[in-house]
């Protein structure tokens, strides 16, 4: 064996010693496994140990055998796959999609002066005419259960056809009509739902606990026609904010997302991101263009106020301030001399809107022009934890309370959030 380093000793006499202080019975220990690899060869086996030389109070009593499982990260991500891969499906888009054929026509009729000119024969030149429609798929993304009853979550861009049909294609290969519930307003989520029950579904993790370099396996139709294709990578990033352009439609950046190295390719969209324990932490939603293993996923805590939300109220709403604002960087705080390098100025909006909507909850807390908004409820603001999405994860009703810097002086205000209206 490779010599070990004074971090792997230690490491190695842990879990000797954890062995070697179990009285009876059988005990079965999960490790995710990220030790260096003379620790991993090492213990990557069942260890037993058998008393053979029993004292004399032991005299007459059955010999006790202990055994301990240590399970490796391949085997972990094996586990994972196996038990999650039914309730990862294909989301395919369909759409009745014109047939062409080609014909030949004659420009010139049955001109018989042309004839005397080019022989008909000469003349048939070639075109495209429609004869009728075909049904066809025309995209495909990847989406998971997330309840017994059908229910599923994809990205909003992978069900943004509202003229499309939409179908799920069970791992089977059945093709099921799937319902678009509910498009995300803001985020780049949507929820469907099939006409199913029984259905295998996924645990949702907590996706405000994650760490970097924690390991995470992504799952999803790659390219479109690869089922179930598995990746492996860590975290590579936290609250990164990035804009992402999809292929019919226009630039939208998404906030507070989680940065992998786990491949995600087109058709991944809308797949899980898995932690090791098998639960949902992310949703894959974008990759970065030249660039290789740099992939964005929405964290899942996003999805779960928008699951909630289509249960209770069949639809996703949201929570409205009413405000509107530049986001203070320190760029900003220089350029316009402000006190602090976070939070945001009430400001009036690019056509000269005004800075508090009237009649809105941020009119009602006595917001107004000039005012820098620190803190809701504790959380600073700032661009990687933007207003917006703080104010997006309430729910409508929520009393919130605002810090804020008014004329040198902080004072905290409190208003009651009142439901997105449908023009913002």
């Amino acid at each position: 064996m490779e010599d070990l380093t004074k971090t792997q000793l230690v490491l190695l006499v842990l879990l000797v010693s954890f062995v070697t202080s179990i009285v009876t019975g059988i005990v079965t220990v999960t490790l995710v496994d990220q030790a260096p690899s003379p620790i991993r060869d090492t213990i990557h086996k069942v260890v037993e140990q058998v008393k053979v030389n029993p004292n004399e109070e032991d005299e007459g009593k059955a010999v006790t055998t202990e055994s301990v499982t240590v399970l490796t990260q391949e085997d972990l991500v094996i586990k994972l796959v196996r038990e999650s891969q039914s309730a990862v499906v294909s989301v395919v888009a369909t759409k009745d999609v014109p047939v062409l054929e080609q014909v030949y026509i004659d420009p010139f009729g049955n001109d018989p002066f042309f004839d005397q000119l080019i022989p008909p024969e000469l003349r048939q030149v070639p075109q495209l005419q429609q004869k009728g429609t075909q049904r066809q798929d025309v995209s495909a993304g990847t989406g998971f259960f997330v309840s017994r009853d059908g229910m599923l979550v994809t990205n909003k861009h992978v069900v943004e056809d509202a003229s499309a049909d939409y179908v799920v294609v069970m791992n089977s290969g059945e093709r099921v009509p799937a319902k678009v519930l509910a498009r995300d307003p803001v985020q780049d989520l949507a929820i469907l739902k099939i006409d199913r029950t029984n259905i295998p579904f996924l645990p949702l993790g907590d996706s405000d606990t994650l760490a970097i370099g924690q390991s995470v396996v992504a799952i999803g139709n790659a390219l479109g026609e690869f089922q179930n294709t598995v990746s492996v990578g860590v975290i590579s990033g936290l609250g990164r904010s990035v804009t992402a352009v999809g292929p019919a439609s226009g630039p939208e950046v998404l906030s507070e997302v989680i940065q992998t190295d786990a491949a995600i390719n087109p058709g991944n969209s809308g797949g899980p991101l898995f932690d090791l324990s098998g639960r949902v932490i992310g949703i894959n939603s974008a990759v970065a263009q030249n660039a290789e293993n740099i992939g964005f996923a929405l964290p899942v805590n996003f999805a779960k106020k928008d699951i909630s939300d289509v249960k209770q109220f069949g639809e996703i709403r949201y929570a409205f301030l009413g405000v509107r604002y530049v986001t203070i960087t320190a760029k900003v705080a220089e350029e316009k001399g402000l006190p602090v390098a976070y939070g945001v100025l009430v400001a009036k909006g690019s056509n000269g809107e005004s800075a508090v909507i009237a009649g809105s909850p941020a009119a009602n807390a006595g917001l107004k022009e000039g005012d820098i908004i620190l803190e809701i409820d504790d959380i600073r603001i700032t661009s990687d934890k933007p207003l917006g999405n703080i104010v997006g994860q309430r729910n409508v009703g929520d009393i919130i309370h605002l810090r804020v810097l008014r004329g040198g002086e902080e004072i905290v205000l409190e208003t009651e959030l009142a439901e997105r209206p449908n023009s913002l």
